[in-house]
């Protein structure tokens, strides 16, 4: 049988980079196997399955080529833009039903933001367990924010770095960031610094080699929890929008964009979105 199998790059920027993900549609048939033994075919981080769904619009399932996880950012934004691009659906509000939650979408001609869960702020971990993930020393943690477990859907480390320099110079030590990672039971460690390239909120590198990526050009779950981070670090308690940019160390420059919605220092709402294209 024939199926429509997409390839597509996400929070792409300027026509270049992005994050590629697999996108299925009409997936209703296929079991958990069978995903995921397209999902290692296709060998990209994450790939979609489109589905039908009770609960909502649609019903989608993400799986990494070594297992499914709830819920995948740059997957999402790669399949609502497709759907739009194939003009299954319009400009407008949408729902998806992911193992995270049924989540809200909206469709723009050009960009897609999804909705992430409210964040919950988890353990804040000493920088000494964190030294052999990288090779690091004290110098290069930023001090004024804490290292701190971060979730909008999928957990993370979020891991501030003092400066551009050395963020980009980071070595990644995959089996400790992996013991780490399961240690603290998350997805793995989002490293980022204030300084960046061209003219974003901050720049950030994703290392998560316990799901088989040691690391990923754009991550929009981890930038949705990057985005309520520097909001509950932050003395502005209004509403916010954040521009990430990722990937440059791949030669994958990425462009995430964030919109926290802030009531006195409570956040209510965080959308995460980003444009496409078809690889």
């Amino acid at each position: 049988m024939n199926r429509q199998i997409y390839k597509i790059s996400a929070f792409q920027y300027n026509n270049m980079g992005g994050n590629p993900a697999g996108v299925v549609l009409d997936a209703d048939i296929l079991s958990e196997n069978e995903m995921l033994n397209i999902a290692k075919d296709i060998g990209f981080s994450e790939t979609a399955f489109i589905m039908k769904s009770l609960y909502a619009d649609f019903k989608v399932k993400f799986f990494t080529t070594v297992s499914e996880v709830d819920l995948c950012g740059h997957a999402t934004i790669a399949t609502f833009n497709l759907l739009r691009d194939l003009h299954v659906i319009k400009s407008g509000r949408y729902t998806q039903e992911t193992r995270a939650g049924v989540l809200q979408l909206e469709i723009y001609d050009k960009l897609v933001y999804m909705e992430q869960n409210i964040p919950k702020f988890g353990d804040i971990i000493d920088r000494k367990e964190l030294m052999n993930c990288f090779s690091m020393d004290h110098n290069d943690f930023y001090a004024d924010l804490p290292i701190q477990i971060v979730s909008t859907g999928l957990r993370d480390i979020i891991l501030p770095i003092r400066n551009l320099k050395t963020l980009n110079q980071l070595k990644a030590n995959s089996n400790c960031i992996s013991k780490i990672s399961e240690k603290y039971d998350v997805v793995g460690i989002h490293a980022f610094c204030l300084e960046s390239i061209n003219e974003a909120d901050a720049h950030t590198r994703n290392f998560a080699p316990r799901y088989g990526i040691d690391e990923e050009s754009a991550t929009g779950t981890s930038n949705g929890a990057l985005a309520c981070y520097l909001s509950k670090y932050s003395d502005d308690n209004n509403d916010r929008s954040f521009e990430f940019e990722q990937g440059y160390t791949l030669n994958l420059p990425s462009r995430i964009f964030v919109k926290v919605t802030n009531n006195q220092g409570n956040i209510e709402s965080v959308q995460v979105g980003g444009s496409a294209r078809i690889l």
